[in-house]
């Protein structure tokens, strides 16, 4: 069974982080996450600090 971690934005649920052998697949469930839809990140706190961002509007490098 996979493991699932709900990504959400101040209370918004923007998309699930499950975890692969391979570090975290990011599957978003808002348009303005399309972008990070399917990536794959090394661990879980790195896909939450950029869909933060991106979701607010922030810069990425910010």
């Amino acid at each position: 069974m996979l493991q699932t971690h709900v990504i959400d934005i101040d209370g918004a649920f923007v998309g699930a982080a499950v975890r692969l052998d391979i570090g975290y697949r990011f599957i978003a469930t808002d348009m303005k996450l399309d972008d990070l839809d399917g990536s794959i990140w090394p661990n879980l706190a790195d896909v939450q600090r950029l869909a933060r961002r991106i979701y607010l509007g922030e810069a990425p490098g910010a």
